[in-house]
């Protein structure tokens, strides 16, 4: 039954892909200096500032040396952010909210922040058949921080210490979401 439900899941996530040309807008995220945020909205390209002191709900949050990150998942497959900048370091605390409704084991959401070199079709491979880890496969040491995996309507939250200055990818490791669903996490 087991293999039904993932083969089930399976189909459900090509059909999405297959059908979603419609393609939704990201946001990259810059924390700039002195605490000021840089939004860069790339459906409009334009960039907007603003100071620590920012409205609840945006995607990106500065406050007392924590970066808040809201991360969001959907029944499409898309992460609202698609790049995050942050200082090595910095204490960096992610919330990711499944913002569709489908339940986890037909459209399941995580945050998977891989090491440097990962190569991430190879861990995405081996995260499919993970079914009983998270989609993590067991003993690998090629994530830096992972949240759990969620269904529509849930929200999970982890905190980690952004590693040292480079580029990292984040994935979500769901069976195929990798595709479509990652971002690029750059420490300064």
């Amino acid at each position: 039954m087991k293999r039904i439900n993932q083969f089930l899941a399976f189909l459900l996530t090509l059909v999405l892909v297959s059908c979603g040309d419609e393609k939704k807008d990201q946001e990259t995220i810059t924390i700039g200096e002195e605490g000021t945020l840089e939004q860069i909205d790339t459906s409009e390209d334009r960039m907007e500032s603003t100071s620590d002191t920012m409205q609840s709900g945006q995607a990106v949050q500065r406050q007392n040396g924590v970066v808040q990150v809201n991360l969001t998942g959907n029944d499409l497959m898309q992460y609202n952010i698609n790049e995050i900048r942050v200082k090595a370091g910095e204490t960096v605390r992610l919330t990711l909210t499944h913002v569709g409704q489908l339940p986890e084991n037909a459209m399941g959401h995580n945050f998977v922040l891989l090491k440097q070199g990962t190569d991430v079709v190879d861990f995405a491979q081996k995260a499919a058949t993970a079914t009983g880890n998270d989609y993590i496969p067991e003993g690998t040491d090629a994530v830096i921080a992972k949240t759990e995996m969620i269904g529509g309507g849930e929200e999970t939250s982890i905190e980690f210490t952004a590693p040292a200055a480079g580029t990292y990818e984040y994935i979500c490791s769901f069976p195929g979401h990798y595709v479509q669903m990652r971002g690029k996490f750059i420490v300064e």
